[in-house]
Parts: C-alpha cells; sequence; structure tokens
C-alpha cells in the first residue's frame, strides 16, 4: 500500500453562530482523508493566543475561512493605538 501524505486544513470561522457548520467541516473533512484544524482543538496556554493561532495557520496546508453573522472579537492585547 502506498504511503499517502494527508493533508490539514485550518477551519476558520466565529464559533458560537457556526458550531453546527464547523462540525459538519469537520467531518467532511474526515471523510476527505484531511487533518481539521480548528479553535477546539487548542489548550489553554501562557501565550497569546494569536501567537497559538498564527503558528497552527502558518503549519496547516490549507485554509478555510466560514464568514457568517458574526465579527469575531477583539484580543485587546493585539490592537493598535489608533482608530479603525
Amino acid at each position: 500500500m502506498k504511503d499517502r501524505r494527508k493533508f490539514s486544513i485550518f477551519i476558520s470561522s466565529t464559533y458560537e453562530d457556526l458550531k453546527e457548520e464547523r462540525q459538519a467541516l469537520v467531518g467532511v473533512a474526515l471523510e476527505n482523508n484531511f487533518i481539521p484544524v480548528g479553535m477546539e482543538q487548542f489548550h489553554a496556554a501562557p501565550t497569546s493566543q494569536w501567537n497559538v493561532i498564527t503558528k497552527m495557520i502558518d503549519e496547516c496546508d490549507l485554509y478555510l475561512l466560514v464568514i457568517g453573522g458574526r465579527y469575531g472579537s477583539i484580543d485587546e492585547e493585539s490592537t493598535m493605538d489608533r482608530p479603525l
């Protein structure tokens, strides 16, 4: 049997409003031999969540952005001192 590489896919969205959609995408990813990665798999860390997220995104092969009706949240530590 050939060794087949499995690709990782980072599933990104707001969480609360898209729980069912995210779960469905995880199922589709697994059915198609992808390794799903998302915030729900992360553990609490002493470092900034933004650092954890960007590291995981950089290590994934694919990035899937799911856009819904919410905008997410702002990490007060990483905001700039300028108006948006």
